[in-house]
């Protein structure tokens, strides 16, 4: 009886060091790399928003981090990494995206993020092209204007900046690029070059979100009290 006994106790030790190895390699499974960043210097972050739900991967376990971000997917990024929302907006009728932008489809997977970032404050043309690539000088912008937004950041003296291609830029995302240098979001390549024009990639996108959101922690805005 007492070797019976035994045995069943070794039994439920082997059973639950089993589960507990199940729900371990879940977990991994869950937060694990995406195939194609190995070895990348953006891992570690695009990990890091990925185990937030700020990121997620084109399928396949791939993340696809050298393709081109299209307007949709930057936008889903940002009301993602700022939790945008407008559960507090009360509609006489039920928003659709393409009330917002004409070339929306309203049956897409973005449809959601684009109702939401027209509430945001951010100056997006009508004729946004969902499909359509951003180019780095609008990423960068946006992100740093919902940044500035959201963190309550004050306003800060711009230093003069040595920025090769500067005269590339559209003179309205200057400012903010100058400022995300600042924030030391981005950084400008071994000639000084930004490449405003240059299609902004899923990476590049990434740690720029990333660079960010740590940014608002090391800076938090003052609590006010009332």
């Amino acid at each position: 009886m007492q070797n019976m006994r035994k045995r069943s106790i070794l039994r439920k030790a082997v059973f639950a060091a089993v589960l507990v190895l199940a729900l371990a390699g879940q977990s991994f499974a869950a937060v694990g790399s995406f195939s194609d960043i190995a070895g990348m210097p953006a891992q570690d972050k695009i990990l890091a928003l990925k185990e937030q739900g700020i990121v997620k991967g084109t399928g396949n376990g791939l993340f696809a981090p050298n393709a081109p971000m299209t307007a949709a997917q930057g936008i889903q990024l940002l009301v993602n990494a700022f939790d945008l929302n407008i559960d507090n907006i009360r509609f006489i009728k039920a928003p659709k995206a393409s009330d917002y932008f004409k070339k929306a489809d309203d049956s897409a997977w973005y449809s959601d993020a684009l109702i939401v970032i027209s509430f945001s404050g951010l100056e997006l043309s009508p004729d946004l092209d969902p499909n359509g690539k951003w180019t780095r000088e609008e990423f960068t912008h946006y992100l740093v204007t919902l940044m500035e937004k959201q963190g309550n950041l004050p306003k800060v003296k711009l230093l003069p900046v040595d920025i090769a291609d500067e005269s590339k830029m559209n003179v309205v995302y200057s400012g903010s690029i100058r400022r995300a240098l600042l924030y030391q979001l981005v950084q400008t390549d071994a000639d000084r070059n930004f490449r405003p024009k240059d299609p902004v990639t899923r990476s590049e996108a990434a740690v720029q979100v990333y660079n960010a959101l740590e940014y608002l922690k090391t800076y938090p805005a003052p609590a006010y009290s009332s």
